[in-house]
């Protein structure tokens, strides 16, 4: 990943925001500089809830080589409590117990080391609630 895109990116991989459209309302992660919805161009930060649902998932059993260690590994899409939904991957939880519909609410983890420094980036995941 570049750095200027990793710069750009840094405010919304490390905390869990997005943008909301001071013109409609409709919120979007990752963050736009026009609303599709309404042509507006202002936007006000918003934090994101940290609990939502699973909506659908699916069970990777072939992986990519930098999570070869870590299959199988459950993907999901998540609802959160404001309705915005998000792909993540689901993580401490034993895949057998996984079910639509069930609560989760979002982590923070490690997703990838870049380049030969091995610079890592975190990102958000799902875990299921207590």
């Amino acid at each position: 990943m570049s750095v200027p895109k990793t710069w750009r990116g840094e405010k919304y991989r490390y905390r869990l925001e997005a943008v909301k459209c001071t013109g409609c309302g409709k919120t979007y992660m990752p963050a736009r500089a026009v609303c599709p919805e309404c042509g507006s161009r202002d936007f006000e930060d918003i934090k994101l809830p940290a609990e939502g649902k699973i909506v659908t998932y699916s069970m990777v059993h072939v992986g990519p080589a930098q999570m070869q260690f870590e299959v199988p590994y459950a993907v999901a899409i998540i609802e959160l409590e404001n309705g915005l939904r998000l792909t993540t991957q689901i993580v401490d939880t034993q895949n057998k117990e996984l079910k639509i519909g069930q609560k989760v609410r979002m982590v923070f983890r490690k997703i990838q080391e870049d380049g030969k420094t091995g610079v890592i980036g975190y990102g958000y995941k799902a875990m299921l609630a207590e």
